[in-house]
């Protein structure tokens, strides 16, 4: 392994903390804040290109490795590596954080130091979420990312930011604290904090049950919550209308679904097969009911909020299906879920930027004024519904063919229906936003199409979402090698939410 790829994951920490502190020195002219956090992200970004351009697929274990003593007592390492399961999360996140400097560059006139200071630490801290094998490592990043986003809630938000910085932060701070109790438990256990040494001790049943399972159940609460699984969702409508664009981009999903894959699901299989039933019929009640409010949203980044809640819910059935398929498809639609959104929420700032206004009744007509804007917002909603040959198709289909073959052809109907659903809310927004007779709103204001640097960002990622739709193995190759634990990589037969698992081929 060559020098760059020995410490790539500790320059791709460090690169977005560099730049937060150049940002916070500079003076706040002339957009220099901007420019800095937009070459900042770019560089970052090119770091991050390094791992799945010199990733080894067949190789086993975490790649980019890198374990030394930290602090002696207790026994805290910086563990620090990537799999199969990680590598394209650092990657998405590394592409999101030059989305959202752009589409902040407008709409963030004030305070602009402090604002892409936040924001770049909260890329360390995403980053450090992905690549942290020691489990303390882990918590101190996870707990980081609560801070910039409840700040910048709190100062930006646009009409009760304070607020709904409070809610955000009170529903994801409070699951934290039994997570910390359950991983200092597992130290006083084991004597470790490290990932592959408890996955080894917990497989191996050194552990009491009793114990573990509350353990378990903690680590799966804070990952539920971030998600947010419903009934957990509390937080999300509120923070996707306060939160600046490029924070909402980032907030729902990957940090939570992540974690349940790698350190619920990966670190207590038996735990998760137990409860994953219960995660499964609350994963499907949470597609219809994300759907069916997003039908009667008024308020475009509401009816995202819902929208989000519903596909979110989708990716979860994937992840608790407990089948190797399903696990494939919830990871691809994870990245496919970050493109779109980054690509929507960007045009929704967009328009928002320049009608002041997330009021969907306002609008209407925009495609006369607006032509590129139109294009590229109805191919991201035809990639966000799942059109074949876009990248929204192939993560639902996994999950979905996984769901009805080993999981509940019932529980499979009923999200197929979610899907619809999406279709329809979708498709009910471009027509309310773009087509129909000119609002007052539309006609009022001159045509600002989109400019230079927007176009930039979402060509790239239109031409992405084909990508990811025409040859998903480009990315489904390093998935499926890092995306399941061995003693969940089997196919089970239907029956599962029953309680009678029975492996493909198998006797009861």
């Amino acid at each position: 392994m060559n020098a760059i790829s020995q410490s790539i994951l500790t320059l791709i920490i460090l690169a977005p903390l560099a730049g937060a502190v150049l940002v916070a020195l500079v003076p706040d002219r002339a957009k220099l804040p901007n420019w800095i956090a937009l070459l900042t992200s770019l560089v970052t970004f090119g770091l991050a290109l390094h791992l799945p351009t010199h990733f080894v697929l067949g190789q086993s274990g975490f790649q980019f490795e890198i374990n030394r003593p930290w602090i002696e007592n207790p026994a805290i390492f910086y563990h620090v590596g990537v799999d199969g399961l990680s590598v394209w999360l650092v990657v998405l996140t590394g592409l999101l954080a030059p989305i959202g400097v752009i589409a902040s560059w407008s709409a963030i006139k004030e305070r602009r130091k402090v604002f892409y200071s936040l924001f770049l630490v909260q890329q360390t801290a995403m980053f450090g979420v992905f690549i942290s094998l020691d489990l303390m490592l882990y918590y101190g990043f996870w707990e980081l990312s609560l801070v910039p986003m409840a700040i910048l809630i709190a100062m930006y938000g646009r009409k009760d930011g304070p607020k709904a910085a409070m809610k955000f932060f009170l529903f994801t701070f409070i699951p934290s604290a039994p997570l910390l109790v359950a991983i200092l438990w597992l130290y006083a256990q084991t004597g470790s904090f490290d990932f592959a040494t408890l996955q080894i001790l917990i497989t191996h049943g050194s552990l009491p049950a009793g114990p573990l399972c509350w353990a378990a159940f903690a680590f799966l609460l804070a990952f539920a919550v971030k998600v947010p699984v419903f009934p957990l969702h509390g937080w999300l409508a509120d923070t996707f209308s306060e939160a600046p664009v490029a924070m909402a981009m980032i907030v729902a999903g990957k940090l939570g679904l992540y974690s349940m894959l790698r350190f619920h699901v990966g670190l207590f299989p038996v735990q998760a097969r137990a409860l994953a039933p219960y995660l499964v019929a609350l994963a499907v009640i949470g597609i219809l009911y994300g759907a069916c409010l997003a039908l009667v949203q008024r308020d475009f980044w509401r009816l995202l909020a819902f929208a989000a809640l519903s596909h979110l819910s989708l990716i979860t059935l994937g992840i608790y299906g407990l089948a190797f398929t399903g696990w494939n498809g919830a990871v691809y639609q994870i990245l496919s879920h970050g493109v779109v959104d980054g690509a929507l929420f960007l045009l929704l700032g967009v328009l928002e930027t320049r009608y002041a206004t997330s009021q969907i009744n306002l609008y209407g007509g925009l495609a006369t004024r607006l032509p590129r804007t139109a294009t590229l917002f109805v191919i991201t909603t035809l990639a966000m519904i799942g059109l074949p040959m876009l990248s929204g198709f192939v993560g639902e289909f996994l999950i979905l063919s996984s769901t009805f073959s080993s999981v509940s052809r019932g529980f499979a109907v009923a999200a197929a229906l979610g899907v619809i659903l999406g279709a329809a809310y979708m498709l009910w927004l471009v027509q309310r936003l773009f087509y129909g007779p000119e609002s007052q709103l539309a006609t009022s204001r001159p045509g600002d199409d989109l400019h230079f640097r927007e176009l930039a960002v979402l060509w790239p990622l239109a031409v992405l979402m084909l990508v990811m739709g025409l040859a998903p193995s480009l990315w489904l190759s390093a998935i499926g090698q890092g995306a399941a634990p061995p003693r969940l990589k089997t196919q089970y037969a239907p029956g599962y939410v029953t309680g009678t698992v029975i492996p493909s081929g198998g006797q009861r």
